[in-house]
């Protein structure tokens, strides 16, 4: 299964893979923003099995781990950077040598500088998707970034660019720039999204983050499951809707339930159930559910031998929730 990404021409796997995870541990204001402690040779171990396994789009961002997930990413791939897309993110600031997130630079004049410091970490020459990683950045300001990037796309050190962002007209608004291809936004089957009809319209990616509802459908979690206080869904910002204080939410395990014999049918996990079901909305999804062991990535790679859900289990899981 295979994507073009959006109106670049690229093409790449249905499924990719989230890099948020294995950048380690993080923090703003002393709170965690990471997953917690990582093994980086388990990390680098299941990146490159996700490539043996058909996944070739590998989704990270400069302020994971402040730095940690591109190096990582650069250490898998080294040597076989024509076999793998890799995009990354912009425009969070941080310290890496204390681990700590330090503010937004949406300035204009920022932005080589920024790319520079992505690209020394991924070893490589050029980003194949760069995005930014404000999601409520005022339109006008995002547009203000436009001529730097589509000078980037002319020196050939991006290739495409796009926004993550879940908010439909901002994303309208950005697409119009030559070189958008792309919208990152959350997207599951616990949280749908108005972004893909938007991708629809101009031809870009639906770029799917937590498509696993953060691991609420992964199976694993029970309302009696409690995530450590060292993990961001332990502490629960504010925009957190999976977790409260490390307790996964009642009302969305309810809800996984319903459509549970839904999406594990025919032999599907219930992560690879929940992927079929993003891959049925639309030909533009793909998802990038993230990973910290070769298991989970084995796992999520062999939703693409299933690929996505009928026409009637769509429905009925879109009845169900």
């Amino acid at each position: 299964m295979t994507r073009t990404l959006g109106r670049s021409g690229i093409e790449v796997s249905a499924l990719g893979v989230g890099c948020w995870a294995i950048g380690g541990p993080f923090f703003e204001d002393g709170q965690p923003l990471g997953w917690g402690e990582v093994d980086d040779d388990e990390s680098v171990q299941a990146l490159r099995r996700a490539l043996e396994l058909g996944v070739t789009f590998f989704d990270t961002a400069a302020v994971y781990g402040t730095g940690h997930s591109e190096e990582v990413l650069g250490r898998a791939f080294a040597g076989r950077r024509d076999e793998v897309v890799l995009a990354t993110k912009f425009g969070i600031t941080f310290d890496a040598g204390r681990r700590e997130v330090t503010g937004n630079d949406a300035d204009p004049a920022g932005l080589r500088g920024q790319l520079e410091g992505a690209l020394r970490r991924l070893g490589t020459d050029h980003v194949d998707l760069y995005q930014l990683h404000l999601g409520d950045l005022p339109t006008d300001r995002a547009l203000d970034l436009v001529p730097v990037l589509d000078g980037f796309v002319k020196e050939g050190a991006i290739r495409a660019y796009g926004w993550s962002t879940d908010d439909p007209e901002r994303a309208a608004a950005f697409a119009e720039a030559s070189h958008a291809t792309s919208v990152q936004h959350d997207f599951s089957v616990v949280r749908d999204s108005p972004v893909p009809a938007v991708c629809e319209r101009f031809d870009l990616a639906s770029i799917n983050k937590a498509p696993l509802a953060m691991g609420l459908l992964s199976g694993k979690y029970t309302p009696s499951s409690r995530v450590g206080a060292d993990d961001i869904r332990g502490v629960s910002p504010d925009w957190m809707e999976y977790f409260r204080d490390g307790v996964p939410s009642p009302a969305l395990l309810a809800r996984i339930d319903a459509v549970r014999e839904v999406l594990t049918s025919g032999g599907r996990t219930l992560a690879q159930g929940a992927l079929a079901y993003l891959w049925a909305r639309s030909g533009r999804t793909i998802p990038i559910p993230g990973c910290r062991t070769v298991a989970q990535v084995e796992e999520n790679a062999g939703a693409l031998a299933f690929g996505p859900l009928t026409p009637d289990q769509l429905a009925q899981v879109q009845a169900l929730v």
